[in-house]
This record gives structure tokens, C-alpha cells and sequence, in this order.
């Protein structure tokens, strides 16, 4: 089974329809539309509305896609993986629930929990469930709904996120076709800089922890930043190089949509023009565990078979990474 590689072979996605413009966020914070693109590249974000819907009402939609475009019936899907931030509950897992919702009454689930480097690190999870032979066809979901754990009374963070989902088929080949490398990374100390104060077993929720508007994203920003620009851009370059690969040969960089500046340093670290990156920060924001397979819906149709992908992300804890991908389809 050595020459068998996990594929992508069916690419799905789904963003909410309502739209929270800079314009929008004027009249709610101190901000201004030139502040925000200027510093982030965001120009407007989708927001799920509605009582009770969560990420799994994010994620089915573009599971669904995905299974159509690929002729199959949700219930052939032997396993999914739903890498999520923004989890409709403690407990059960998201991805128990987007089985039932899309009737993959076949398979079994979890949840991945690595903040914006989520779906890239379940990626490589299932990939593994491939190359092992055990599976013939894996789900991997990455979505979020931010809005929910976003304070819209705090310009610094609420102008950066959105809500969104995207899913990939992953099934063997044989071909040279797949996920032909990753590197993956993680350092605790970043707790300080980007987490959730409360909400977990350290801090669970309480009147205080309420009050004092713990549950929200709380973020450094220039602590993040300087970490974010140095690591991403590093792990890509990294990868290329032990991979002997140019920028000429790649043909697509798929970054995570955390911030055009930190996009555009590790395009430049890797020697790719910019006509090379996926970027779609401007209409969607960060949809954390969303960016990386939005980009590869919506870019589905400019991808040729064997193309070189590297995907790259950086995410709070901090969490990130690498892979380079061949094009299957």
C-alpha cells in the first residue's frame, strides 16, 4: 500500500448570504473602511443569521455539494472529519451532527480542534485513514461561525472574522496524484497572545466570566502578527525546499485568510508572484477552519490535474503549517 496517496476528488462549499460590510462595521465600532482594508485586506464578511444554527448548518450545505458533484450518496462516506473552532456543542461532536444532517448514516466522526490550522491538520488526519487502506472515501470539513464568539463592540477583532464553510473528498490513488508531504507545528506559549479566556475546564462559564465578556476571541494582534508572518511563511519555504521544488513549480499557493500582509510575505518568501495566490480575505474574511477549502472551491475550476499546491496556515494556540498536493482532478 505504499504507493497508494490520499487525493482530493470532489471540492464543496457554502457561505451565508447575509453580508456585514466595512461600512456596516462604521456605524458599530470606531473603524473605518480605509483602516480595516489597509491593515487585514477584508473589505466584507458573511454572517449566518438565525436562531439555533450553528456550524453543522454551515458545513452539510457544502458536504452535500461535494457528494453531488461527485455522484455519490452521503451514506457511501466512511468517515468525516469536522476540524471546527466554533463547535454547535461541547459535546456531541459537529461532525456527528453534519452526518446526520447530510444522511451519512455510514460513517463515523470527530472533531478537530486547531484553531486556524484546523482543516489543514485534519487534512493530513485523513489522508492517513487513505494511505492505510482502511477507508476508500473521507470527508474532511472545515467551517466556523464566528459571529458567535466574536464581540462586536471590539474593533480589533470583530472587523477580522466571518462565517463559512468548505469540504473535500478524499479517496486513494495510485498515480502519483495527492497529499505528497506536510509539515505541521505547534507551540503552547502562544496561549497568551490568542485564545478564549473562558468557556473551558480551566474558566467554565460562570455570571463573572459573562459580565466580563470572556467569551470572545481575544487576541494580541502585533504579538500574533510577528509570529504569524515569521512561522507561515518559514514552514512554506521549508517545504518547497526539502522538496526540491521552485516557485515556477508551483502553481497555486492556498494560504490561510488571516491577513493579506501575512499572505503576501510568505508568497514572497517562496518566490511565487502574487497571480499564484488564492485570496478571497477581501469578501469572506477569516472564516478560521473555512479559508483554506473556500479558496479551493472557488478556485476549483482554474485547478488543472497535477498541478503543485502548497497550503499554508497559522493558527491560534499556536498551530502551524504546510502541505504540498498535486491535483488529482
Amino acid at each position: 500500500m505504499g504507493n497508494v496517496k490520499a487525493a482530493i476528488t470532489s471540492v464543496g462549499g457554502y457561505v451565508p448570504d447575509f453580508v456585514l460590510s466595512n461600512g456596516d462595521l462604521e456605524k458599530m465600532v470606531e473603524t473605518t473602511d480605509e483602516w480595516i482594508t489597509t491593515r487585514t485586506g477584508i473589505k466584507e464578511r458573511r454572517i449566518l443569521k438565525g436562531e439555533r444554527k450553528g456550524t453543522s448548518d454551515l458545513a452539510a450545505p457544502a458536504v452535500l455539494e461535494l457528494c453531488k458533484k461527485r455522484g455519490i450518496d452521503p451514506s457511501e462516506i466512511e468517515l468525516l472529519i469536522c476540524a471546527t473552532t466554533t463547535p454547535d456543542y461541547v459535546f456531541p461532536a459537529t461532525a456527528n451532527i453534519i452526518c446526520e444532517k447530510v444522511g451519512a448514516k455510514n460513517a463515523f466522526g470527530f472533531d478537530l480542534q486547531a484553531a486556524c490550522s484546523g482543516f489543514m491538520f485534519a487534512l493530513v488526519t485523513g489522508s492517513k485513514y487513505i494511505e492505510s487502506g482502511q477507508y476508500k472515501k473521507v470527508v474532511v470539513v472545515g467551517g466556523d461561525k464566528m459571529s458567535s464568539i466574536v464581540n462586536y463592540q471590539d474593533r480589533t477583532t470583530c472587523v477580522l472574522f466571518g462565517d463559512g464553510s468548505g469540504a473535500v473528498l478524499l479517496e486513494p490513488n495510485t498515480e502519483g496524484f495527492g497529499i505528497l508531504d506536510s509539515i505541521l507545528r505547534s507551540d503552547g506559549s502562544g496561549l497568551e497572545y490568542l485564545h478564549q479566556k473562558a468557556g473551558g475546564s480551566v474558566n467554565p462559564p460562570s455570571h463573572k466570566t459573562i459580565d466580563r465578556q470572556e467569551h470572545f476571541v481575544f487576541q494580541e494582534g502585533q504579538q500574533v502578527f510577528k509570529f504569524a508572518v515569521t512561522k507561515m511563511a518559514d514552514v512554506s519555504a521549508e517545504i518547497v525546499e526539502r522538496n526540491g521544488l521552485k516557485g515556477e513549480d508551483i502553481a497555486w499557493l492556498v494560504p490561510h485568510q488571516a491577513n493579506k500582509r501575512i499572505i503576501d510575505a510568505t508568497a514572497k518568501r517562496m518566490g511565487i508572484g502574487r497571480e499564484k495566490v488564492m485570496l478571497n480575505i477581501e469578501r469572506y474574511g477569516n472564516t478560521t477552519n473555512g479559508t483554506i477549502p473556500l479558496c479551493l472551491w472557488e478556485w476549483e475550476k482554474k485547478l488543472r490535474k497535477g498541478d503543485n499546491l502548497i497550503i499554508a496556515a497559522f493558527g491560534g494556540g499556536f498551530t502551524w503549517g504546510s502541505i504540498w498536493l498535486k491535483w488529482a482532478i
